[in-house]
């Protein structure tokens, strides 16, 4: 028998009704294509069967005495410019139908709910412009080129739209969490909110003003969220977060056996943060970037690379990374602030953990933060500004001196550390007066970012000056202590002297500004950040006091940095005992001369602040701007033999240099007490 013979029928699983093809329909009858077409119900969605679409109940939902239910709302991508044509449109249709008309036809179900120039596939009612696809290798360019060609039009369609969710919002299980912890009342809540607004939101952009804060608090003291409101559980997270890094910053004391201070506020907040299937939103970068950055104050760093991966990878996303056409320039502008606030923390934890960084300078699109017109000259934006400037620049450190790579002539990489140096010292140059570090004036924000600016000398340089610290030890164990006050820039060639004093005049003066701000209290006691900078640059002094001959100066900013880490607390120094642990060699062990540690200064003014302090800054600016360059040669393998298998975690590659400078008799404790 001929195909043609008998059409080609369907049966419906559901009922009896047979279901024929379009192409059985002769074309003459066959209605006109509607440009657009109304969703099917959720039953029939879920079979991937056909509907009628009726309403209330459709045919197939009627048959089988099913409950017909339509989705609300649909989100979709479109062109901006073509929002904001809808919303001309809008109001000049508003302007015009002011007075009520009587005459006015509602429209049917069969009449489509608007009609433009340029139609959409489906009538979808909630427009989303959070993700935007912009990647030259993504389809959905390729999608918009293609329209472009064919429809001459701005290509606002994106692929997206066109398929349905594989799962309903309700199929995959809810958060589940449990508050233990008691909220605090409204004023210790404010004085904990002011305590982590010195540390953080002078620099980053994750937390609101008093005023917005306060509301998100009035919302949490009203009971705890509904874990099927995400954006309810993301606002009490950041109020559990907030109150936690107030703790951390306020006590300076280890409280519980469970963890720092704020611990059980950070605990909480967990089962509130974002699942890996949840849609992105500014809030959720804010909250894992807040759960990230208390890991890092935890020393948990792999903890913290995750949190602040899955944050920058939300909130590129969400399209952060680039420009977006948005009319409203404060909404714009807190997009960025957030990005490069996730940027620079990223970036930090990055090159400190020895990662590769995770997005590269190349790929980002979006402007710097700025000054909104209602804000002062020298506020936030400015001092986020100049630190993700740093950050950048640590970028470029990590690919210039510690990346794997092919090795590198001596020269190739003077000329690499003579770019970066130069880079930090138009840094310093351009820097606002406001930021600026004043022995008797200055502010919590010039010493987050002068910190920053220190440790990027100090991880540019760190390399050399671990190798020719090396060789020192070497000579001093081979010719006895008479070797150890020969003068150590004997047969090193200018270029080498000076990047290690440059590196050493970073060290100094870390030491001596964290000290002048401890004694105002400005230094964080469990803070990651201030204890790092605070430990790499008494490594690099007691490094000095070491294989260097005997200098006070030094000398009296070693043991101003190690009393800074005692004013630290309990925490950093398990960090140090971890260290001593690793230079430990297990075939030979025994303690030298260990001298008793300095006791712990008082907290309001760290023992010494030296007298060096006359001549603070030790780096001067114009000293970083002279040139590198080794005529003789006499040096280069130095270099290269320097930078050869650097490694950014100071911890690990310390203890392996000292311990086979020394024979594996000496350990860490050892040296920094034995030369006091």
């Amino acid at each position: 028998m001929s195909a043609l013979a008998t059409p080609v029928q369907a049966t419906d699983h559901v009922s009896s009704r047979p279901v024929a093809f379009s192409h059985d329909i002769p074309a003459g009858t066959r209605p006109p294509r509607r440009l657009t077409q109304r969703p099917r119900c959720l039953h029939c969605r879920q079979r991937r069967s056909f509907c009628s679409k009726d309403k209330p109940s459709c045919s197939r939902c009627r048959d089988a005495g099913l409950t017909c239910v339509y989705e609300g709302a649909r989100k979709i991508l479109v062109n901006e410019s073509y929002l904001r044509q809808l919303e001309a449109k809008a109001k000049a249709l508003d302007a015009a139908v002011a007075a009520p008309s009587s005459s006015k036809r509602a429209p049917t179900d069969d009449e489509d709910e608007f009609a433009d120039g340029q139609p959409l596939l489906e009538p979808f009612d909630q427009l989303n412009l959070e993700r935007p696809s912009t990647s030259p290798a993504s389809s959905d360019n390729f999608l918009r080129n293609v329209r472009k060609l064919y429809h001459d039009d701005d290509g606002g369609t994106s692929l997206d739209c066109w398929q349905d969710d594989l799962w309903e919002p309700g199929a995959l299980p809810w958060r589940t969490f449990g508050l233990r912890t008691r909220l605090p009342p409204v004023d210790t809540a404010r004085r904990l909110f002011s305590a982590q607004h010195v540390y953080i939101g002078t620099i980053f952009a994750f937390t609101e003003p008093l005023e917005a804060f306060e509301q998100m608090l009035s919302e949490a003291y009203d009971g705890p969220p509904d874990p099927r409101d995400r954006m309810s559980c993301l606002r009490y997270a950041k109020v559990l977060l907030v109150l936690a890094f107030g703790q951390l910053y306020s006590v300076n004391q280890w409280v519980g056996s469970r963890g720092p201070p704020g611990f059980d506020y950070f605990a909480d907040s967990l089962g509130l943060l974002p699942e890996t299937h949840d849609e992105g939103s500014l809030e959720g970068v804010e909250a894992l970037a807040l759960a990230g950055y208390f890991m890092q104050n935890m020393n948990r760093r792999d903890a913290a690379f995750q949190y602040l991966g899955r944050a920058l990878r939300m909130a590129v996303s969400l399209g952060l990374h680039l420009e977006t056409c948005d009319g409203d320039e404060a909404r714009r502008e807190q997009r960025r602030r957030v990005w490069w606030s996730v940027y620079s923390l990223d970036r930090i934890l990055c090159v400190k953990s020895g990662n590769p960084l995770t997005i590269q300078d190349d790929d980002i699109g979006v402007a710097l933060p700025s000054r909104l017109p209602s804000e002062p000259e020298h506020g936030a934006a400015s001092v986020l500004r100049d630190y993700t400037q740093l950050s950048r620049i640590l970028g470029q450190i990590h690919d210039a001196v510690y990346r794997r790579s092919v090795p590198r002539s001596g020269r190739s990489l003077m000329a690499a550390v003579q770019t970066i140096v130069r880079a930090l010292s138009s840094w310093f140059r351009e820097l606002p007066a406001a930021l600026r570090f004043e022995p008797r004036s200055f502010s919590r924000e010039s010493v987050g970012a002068l910190a920053h600016y220190y440790q990027c000398i100090n991880m540019t340089v760190r390399p050399l000056l671990l190798h020719v610290v090396e060789r020192r030890l070497h000579a001093i164990r081979a010719g006895g202590p008479e070797e150890k006050e020969r003068d150590w820039k004997d047969g090193l060639s200018q270029a080498t002297v000076h990047v290690v004093e440059m590196g050493l005049g970073a060290a100094h003066d870390t030491v001596n500004m964290m000290a002048i701000a401890a004694q105002r209290d400005m230094v964080a006691t469990y803070g990651y950040m201030d204890g790092d900078h605070i430990f790499s640059a008494s490594i690099v002094l007691v490094m000095a006091c070491v294989a260097f001959p005997a200098n006070t100066a030094n000398s009296m900013a070693m043991q101003t940095g190690l009393g800074l880490l005692h004013y630290l607390g309990e925490p950093t120094w398990a960090r140090c005992r971890c260290m001593r642990a690793r230079v430990r060699r297990s075939r030979r062990y025994h303690r030298l001369r260990c001298r008793p540690r300095p006791s712990p200064p008082p907290p309001a003014a760290p023992a010494a602040v030296p007298e060096a302090l006359a001549s603070f800054p030790a780096v001067d600016n114009s000293f970083l701007d002279q040139p590198l360059y080794d005529e003789s040669g006499m040096d280069l393998y130095l270099w290269e033999e320097g930078f050869a298998c650097p490694t950014m975690d100071l911890d690990f590659d310390l203890a392996q240099r000292t311990s086979s400078a020394t024979g594996g008799n000496v350990n860490l404790s050892d040296l920094m007490y034995s030369h006091g």
